[in-house]
């Protein structure tokens, strides 16, 4: 079940890896009787004002597109300028075009805008909702008209498990039929727990229907205008082929349904025209209908940011300056695996007939052939690369900072290509610029790459050799062809650089496979409890002690000076606390764990961490969630005197004068009365242990430290278990007593520690974190403040949120805040679940006691 667990994540990836496969096959099988200079030739003798027209009909599918949210906003009855909102709707639907991921994407950038506008949680979800339905409610309409009324036959090569596409019109109809019914019978407003959707009304229906129809067949338009205009197809039968290529890419879910559905049109058309010429229109497409938005999109995003809020430029440098370690190691390593990509492409395409001549009078062809195929070899380097450069590694930058260098004499040496050289050189000036970002000295090889990285890397290595087959299919194979060498023989320098590429990216993977397997997290061994030990008594923080429970394995820094613990629950690994130890370890120590969770495929999540290190789990790419404030006492201040501390005082005589004692003792003598205390206690309070960041009852954890007790008599009836922090800060874990003592014992055990602690020259008292406190409910707030300042509120029920900070208040205590750190978006629900079973032992635990 375990490695089921562990292979689930990599079940998509596969998913798509065979879906773009048999798509590019579909293309091969297609264009076997063409070549790629006739689609480039079809792309350089495209007519001006079909491009021309291409991009109007471009320009007014997005400003369609505006009416989605436009409508929407009417919806919900909340004005805002029109140019706010067509700002938020381009830059959401041109990231959704060509990103895809089912919309996230989109929404998300939607979301931010809309925020930043004073819009509240509800209300952007509504028009989330609101716009996803709208821009669907027209293709189920068209898709089901147009199927039904002039139905494309299927190619014998399409295996679909219906023989007509009357049949898939007639169940797109189906959810448009039902939602209009639900519009016209059903007036009531839809509930969801507090919140409340209407229904639009009639006049506001069909507004979607013409908006979203407009979309779609402009959409259609586009690509259209662009085919050949010998091309005997009606519009009516495209617009069917062009839904049904539409519907494929969505359910691939392939970014932006790259190869699919470029596969089902060629598919559908190739028997009306030439199969190069209809590729070289979708290449068009592309670059018009979504890269130019896109393009566009990204600079309007950046001007927002700028301009519209109203920062001023130096600010928003300012403001750069402290994201710019975030962002810039993500983004180069996005431009580096880009950089990659494109010298593959390019090693696997043919070189120019005119910069060939260039060569051969200028460059002899020793020199080529080496260019060309060190060149591929760099873009496959700089593929495995980009991984390092996401994770800050200096060893990666030194080698990208070679390797760019060096393509950029392969690419001039090897055709002329003056383009890829300047695309390198400001890559390399990018990435020198940005030096400071690269600090880890981890080892290079040791870097994991996850199923998403793995994906992208096997997508570009497919497609660089289906690009060089495709190019040279007209090239007979032989063995001779490995050998030949002159100026004209691109395809036999395409054969050796591919082999030079993929044998790089091989010995890489054979490298990782070779490795010793991955150990599983196991309990730590008396002697790593022993080494984590001799750590913490110079951690000012006590509650770092919690790592002496021996319930969580402990990551060591490679000097054995830090140490960080941990547990597992499902995908999420969840690190309790900062790391431990020397300061300057922590940072690498952080990374070093990032990795581990990499290797297993898992989330990574820090919980409780404090404010002074936030920059650090920023700097991974976590999102950060404040999860409560923690409460010390500063104890050179403390003092019992004042009407506020009367009740302090009134339970301190109050035990003592039923013959009750304080004393700091030693646990090993009576560790058998402590035992029966504590589960006197649980069966008391019908309880389990609890474990993760709360202490538990074992002899060997309580052996470690000292013990509180008081005693009535000689008899113990009350006990807690110290945690130190250099000399620096005390608090007590575990606080448990018999069911006959004293009322007020536990108060009297409080006081007593902290006037112990205060005695003998401790600066702080720690109280521990009072959950969810410090939370506000405000309009402008996140999500997920509003949320956990509700839970606060109105969760008595499940948990004592205002009772726990209410009695800690007394007193009075400095409030610190405590955070969570972990990926954001949909993982947050599944890890907050995770975090709680790993506290609970167990999803029983957490709804029972």
């Amino acid at each position: 079940m375990d490695r089921l667990k562990r292979l689930a994540p990599f079940l998509k990836p596969l998913v798509i890896l065979a879906l773009f496969a048999v798509a590019l096959r579909v293309l091969h099988d297609t264009l076997a009787q063409y070549r790629y200079r006739q689609v480039i030739g079809y792309i350089n003798t495209l007519p001006r004002h079909q491009l021309v027209l291409a991009v109007v009909l471009t320009l007014l599918s997005y400003l369609v597109m505006t009416g989605y949210d436009t409508l929407a906003f009417q919806y919900i009855r909340h004005p805002l300028p029109y140019f706010k909102i067509a700002l938020a709707s381009f830059i959401g639907y041109a990231f959704n075009n060509s990103v895809g991921l089912s919309g996230l994407v989109g929404g998300s950038l939607r979301f931010r805008l809309y925020n930043a506008w004073r819009l509240t949680a509800v209300e952007i979800a509504k028009v989330i909702t609101f716009c996803t339905i709208s821009f669907w409610l027209g293709f189920v309409l068209l898709g089901g008209f147009f199927f039904l009324a002039t139905p494309p036959e299927i190619p014998p090569s399409i295996h679909l498990p219906f023989v007509s596409i009357r049949f898939l019109g007639i169940v797109l109809l189906l959810p448009a039929i039902a939602y209009m019914l639900w519009i016209v019978i059903r007036r009531e407003p839809i509930r969801i727990k507090q919140w409340e959707f209407e229904l639009p009304s009639a006049r506001l229906f069909l507004a979607q229907v013409t908006t979203s129809c407009l979309d779609w067949l402009l959409a259609a338009g586009v690509l259209y205008v662009l085919l050949p205009a010998s091309l005997p197809v009606t519009f009516g039968r495209f617009f069917c082929i062009f839904l049904l290529a539409q519907i494929a890419g969505v359910a691939s879910n392939v970014p932006g349904g790259l190869g699919i559905f470029e596969a089902i049109i060629i598919v559908f058309l190739a028997p009306f025209s030439s199969a190069s010429a209809i590729l070289g229109t979708l290449v068009a497409f592309r670059a018009i209908y979504y890269l130019l938005p896109l393009l566009a999109a990204i600079l309007l995003l950046a001007i927002h940011e700028i301009v519209e809020k109203r920062e001023g430029v130096a600010k928003a440098w300012r403001i750069f300056g402290r994201w710019a370690p975030g962002l810039a190691p993500q983004l180069l390593a996005f431009t580096t695996f880009v950089g990659g990509a494109v010298l593959l492409f390019s090693g696997a395409t043919p070189t120019l007939p005119g910069r060939l001549s260039f060569l051969r009078r200028n460059v002899p062809l020793p020199v080529v052939e080496l260019s060309h195929f060190f060149g591929s070899i760099t873009g496959a380097a700089l593929l495995l690369l980009a991984r390092g450069l996401q994770r800050r590694l200096d060893a990666a930058y030194q080698i990208t900072v070679g390797v760019l260098g060096a393509g950029i004499l392969f690419q001039l040496f090897k055709g002329g290509d003056f383009e890829e050289a300047i695309i390198l050189a400001v890559m390399l000036f990018a990435i020198v610029a940005a030096r400071r970002h690269f600090y880890r000295k981890a080892a290079l090889l040791n870097e994991g790459f996850g199923p998403g990285w793995i994906t992208a890397i096997i997508l570009v290595v497919i497609t660089s050799a289906w690009l060089g087959f495709f190019s040279y299919k007209h090239v007979e194979y032989s063995r001779d062809l490995w050998w030949h060498f002159s100026f004209r023989a691109d395809a036999p320098r395409f054969l050796r650089a591919s082999v030079g590429a993929i044998g790089v990216l091989l010995l890489y993977s054979i490298q990782r496979l070779l490795r010793p397997a991955l150990q599983e997290p196991d309990p730590p061994r008396i002697e790593e409890l022993d080494r984590a030990a001799a750590i913490i008594k110079n951690e000012k923080n006590s509650q770092t002690s919690v790592a002496l429970l021996g319930d969580k394995p402990l990551l060591f820094s490679p000097s054995g000076r830090a140490f960080l613990m941990y547990g597992v629950e499902g995908r999420s690994w969840i690190a309790m606390g900062d790391p431990v130890g020397a300061e300057d370890e922590k940072q690498e120590l952080i990374w070093q764990f990032r990795e581990l969770c990499d290797l297993h495929v898992g989330w990574p999540v820090f919980y409780e961490v404090q404010r002074q290190n936030m920059h650090l789990y920023l700097e991974l790419g976590l999102t950060l969630l404040k999860i409560g404030e923690q409460g010390r006492v500063a104890l050179e201040s403390f003092s019992l005197e004042g009407s506020k501390r009367k009740w302090m005082r009134y339970a301190l005589r109050r035990v003592e004068a039923e013959g009750c004692r304080f004393e700091i003792i030693d646990p090993g003598p009576v560790i058998e009365e402590l035992h029966a205390i504590s589960d006197s206690w649980l069966a008391e309070k019908r309880t389990r242990e609890k474990g993760f960041s709360l202490g538990f009852f074992s002899e060997q954890y309580i052996r470690r430290g000292k013990v509180a007790v008081v005693r009535r008599g000689d008899r113990i009836v009350a006990f807690a278990n110290l945690w130190e922090g250099a000399h620096e800060e005390l608090s007590g874990d575990l606080m448990r007593h018999l069911p006959d003592a004293p009322a007020s014992v536990m108060d009297y055990m409080f006081i007593s520690l902290i006037l112990w602690s205060q005695q003998n020259g401790y600066r702080w008292f720690n109280l521990g974190m009072a959950p969810l406190s410090g939370l506000e409910n405000r309009a402008l707030g996140t999500l997920w403040s509003r949320i956990g300042a509700l839970t606060y509120r109105f969760g008595e029920n499940f948990y004592n949120f205002q009772g726990l900070r209410q009695y800690k208040e007394k007193f009075n205590p400095v409030w610190e805040p405590m955070y969570l750190a972990s990926p954001g978006g949909l993982a947050l629900p599944r890890i907050l679940t995770n975090l709680a079973a790993l506290i609970s032992g167990g999803l029983r635990g957490v709804i029972s006691k």
